[in-house]
């Protein structure tokens, strides 16, 4: 088995098809979504590929230590994982291909209108795990 993790992006990423920003959506519509995501969840749990996931919040800081006793805050003029990255995924999973199945059926969750969002994923690797990755 090879744990992959897959990242869904708030930007960042190419732009999904259904590009309505999340803070655009009805409540109904990211319901939805949120079933989606735990329904999908579930089904791994099922095939025994899960291993776990959480959405994560636009808030977050960059701590950096400057020496014993003090740690200061840097929020600086670069790309901020709180700007990016929405929420993840663990995977544990046969291949490769299998990984890449289960990455395209998490980016057909429903988004505005209640259409699938399309969205393009990172799925990368565990270090640990050894892979093969094919074009």
């Amino acid at each position: 088995m090879m744990k992959y993790l897959m990242l869904k992006h708030y930007r960042g990423a190419p732009a999904s098809v259904n590009n309505v920003p999340m803070d655009q959506w009805t409540p109904a519509e990211i319901t939805a979504h949120v079933q989606y995501m735990e329904d999908f969840a579930a089904k791994l749990v099922g095939t025994g590929e899960y291993v776990d996931h959480q959405a994560l919040s636009p808030q977050g800081t960059f701590v950096r230590s400057d020496g014993e006793g003090r740690a200061p805050l840097t929020d600086g003029p670069f790309a901020e994982t709180k700007d990016l990255i929405a929420g993840w995924m663990i995977i544990d999973v046969e291949t490769y291909e299998r990984a890449l199945e289960l990455a395209a059926e998490l980016s057909d969750a429903p988004g505005a209108g209640g259409q699938p969002i399309r969205e393009w994923l990172e799925l990368r690797p565990f270090l640990s795990a050894t892979c093969t990755m094919t074009e």
